[in-house]
């Protein structure tokens, strides 16, 4: 496979302009690459296009990816993932022989699998590489990626994919990527927790919280979490960041996963059964920090 300079400007598409998207796909586009996107919602990718002079939008994922070098998609779930590659009017009809399809999305590492064996059986390439970063990481630019693939295709993408990461590391064949970030999602789950449960246990206690945060932050309990999300928490601010139902659904994939392989989950059993009591309070669209509302009697009720 011929290399690909990161000086290169290339033909790219993107499908799925959610919070994580919308910026990653300008990121490709200030990059000086060519960029068509694709969104479900159409206003979306109109309001894109208008904020990236010179891109444009397409009516069908089909669209968005005919004549592309490397088409980059970061939806909801398997069955989103499944309906903008699959089909008439998925990506995988209109692709050119040897370009790349890089999915963002958190899904499940059989997904990744399945559709790296069709894109093989199309001539195309096929690389699962879910992001971790959130929001803020997207918009700066700065996402953490772990891949599933080829490692030729691999040094194919990463000079693309560098225009909105920090860092891109291969983790092994299909679906790695995504058992990858099962592992960070586990770890998250109990991080954030527990740090619900020491704000609010400070709080009880008539601590400062913003000053203890401060002094603890500089000692061994740091962590992104309590730098990022333990002022918020103090402020009892959630309307940001990863949803509660996104969590949720990362947290079943790990869980099913755990139950193939026999794995042990019962710190992250526990904590997705707190999400789900976030869900019930109308948490859904709230930052997976609104875990603290279960523990603070004014936040319950926010």
């Amino acid at each position: 496979m011929p290399e690909t300079s990161s000086k290169t400007k290339h033909t790219v598409a993107f499908i799925g302009l959610g919070v994580m998207g919308f910026p990653m796909a300008s990121h490709l586009q200030r990059a000086g690459h060519h960029v068509t996107v694709y969104n479900r919602t159409g206003s979306k990718a109109q309001a894109w296009v208008e904020q990236n002079p010179g891109a444009r939008s397409a009516p069908t994922p089909a669209q968005a990816a005919l004549g592309a070098d490397f088409v980059f998609s970061c939806v909801g779930n398997d069955d989103d993932l499944r309906s903008v590659t699959l089909g008439e009017h998925g990506a995988f009809a209109a692709m050119k022989p040897g370009s790349i399809y890089v999915d963002h999305t958190t899904a499940s590492a059989d997904v990744a699998r399945e559709l790296a064996q069709v894109a093989s059986q199309k001539q195309l390439h096929f690389m699962d590489a879910p992001v971790s970063g959130g929001q803020s990481g997207a918009e700066n630019g700065v996402l953490t990626i772990m891949a599933g693939g080829e490692s030729a295709v691999f040094e194919r993408v990463k000079p693309v994919v560098m225009a909105y990461a920090r860092a891109f590391t291969l983790i092994g064949p299909h679906g790695s990527g995504q058992l990858a970030k099962m592992v960070n999602q586990i770890c998250l789950a109990g991080m954030v927790q527990a740090l619900a449960e020491a704000i609010a246990f400070g709080q009880k206690a008539g601590l400062d919280m913003p000053l203890v945060l401060d002094v603890i932050g500089k000692g061994a309990a740091s962590s992104w979490q309590m730098e990022n999300r333990g002022p918020s928490m103090v402020e009892n601010r959630f309307d940001f960041g990863f949803a509660v139902d996104w969590m949720r659904k990362d947290l079943g994939l790990a869980m099913e996963m755990a139950k193939r392989t026999g794995a042990r989950l019962p710190v992250t059993a526990l904590v997705d059964q707190f999400y789900a009591s976030v869900q019930a309070m109308g948490g859904n669209r709230q930052d997976t920090s609104a875990l603290i509302r279960l523990l603070n009697d004014k936040n319950k009720s926010a």
